[in-house]
């Protein structure tokens, strides 16, 4: 993994868990980093320690609420009014809720902002990004996909949003795979990947109050890994010369908890292209918004 000094990088959900460590892994490999998070204070809070472990990282913010398709056009709006062009974009930040919830289009809210909002985000940048093999869009799925379905007929699940989670992140699983495709078909060598974390204390626990986020988190520590190694697979994915488009990786040990980055196991249902283009022109049609690839 080479320098990467002059290059571009945006994360999303970057001020915390997972997302700041990846800000901390392109900072190190010499990336200028856009952090995409939906509060300031805790933006800037993030880019503090940021700079205290990198203090060579040139870091920017940019706001950016992905529940929100409008705030994600005015992100995309911003970027291009700071920047011409985009080296890698990763699509990290999630939502892992306890309770059904829409956002304000009435969509189930981990759906839109899992999802949705990174489908949005990745059509309306795809353009800035060079067509060479170090270009990158890397998405963020979950061991959760495993046992999901997506449920064209209902979003929500039947508002049960434990499956409502797993189906956002098959989505994008699914999405990552139909746009390395797509990126193949047309000829480009640019990258799509995805990738999951295994288990660590990302901040997914948030949804909850105090109490219950730590009787949580008693019962499954023993499981979790941190969050600087639950970033390994997405700087992998980022930053090795040895990956190929299309690829799915993360920590190889019991249960891909934890464990050295390599090959992640898929849900079955990812090899049903069909799935995969079916959800695609629900994005399109669900974000007003079509890819240019």
């Amino acid at each position: 993994m080479s320098a990467q000094t002059g290059r571009i990088a945006i994360v999303t959900g970057a001020n915390n868990g997972i997302g700041f460590e990846t800000t901390v892994g392109m900072a190190e490999a010499g990336f200028h980093v856009v952090m995409a998070c939906r509060s300031q204070a805790k933006a800037e809070a993030a880019k503090t320690e940021v700079l205290a472990r990198v203090p060579s990282a040139s870091l920017d913010i940019i706001l950016l609420d992905l529940s929100d398709l409008a705030s994600v056009r005015a992100f995309a709006e911003a970027y291009r009014t700071r920047y011409t062009t985009l080296d890698v974009l990763i699509n990290n930040a999630g939502i892992l809720l306890y309770s059904a919830r829409t956002n304000a289009q009435g969509v189930d809210l981990q759906f839109a902002t899992n999802h949705l909002g990174h489908f949005l985000l990745t059509a309306l940048l795809i353009d800035l990004i060079p067509d060479n093999p170090a270009s990158r869009i890397v998405s963020l799925s979950s061991i959760a996909h495993k046992g999901a379905s997506i449920h064209f007929d209902d979003l929500t699940c039947g508002q049960d949003p434990g499956l409502a989670y797993g189906q956002s992140k098959l989505a994008c699983l699914l999405f990552g795979d139909e746009l390395d495709r797509r990126l193949r078909a047309s000829g480009k060598v640019l990258k799509s990947l995805t990738v999951h974390p295994g288990g660590s204390d990302s901040g997914l626990f948030q949804d909850l109050d105090d109490a219950s986020r730590e009787a949580m988190k008693a019962q499954v520590e023993q499981l979790l890994h941190s969050n600087e190694d639950a970033a390994k697979p997405s700087l992998f994915a980022a930053l090795s010369e040895e990956v190929e488009g299309g690829d799915y990786y993360g920590p190889t040990g019991p249960e891909e908890m934890s464990g050295e980055t390599g090959d992640a196991i898929r849900n079955p249902i990812c090899d049903d292209h069909d799935v995969a283009k079916r959800l695609w022109l629900l994005s399109e049609e669900m974000t007003g918004q079509t890819f240019s690839v």
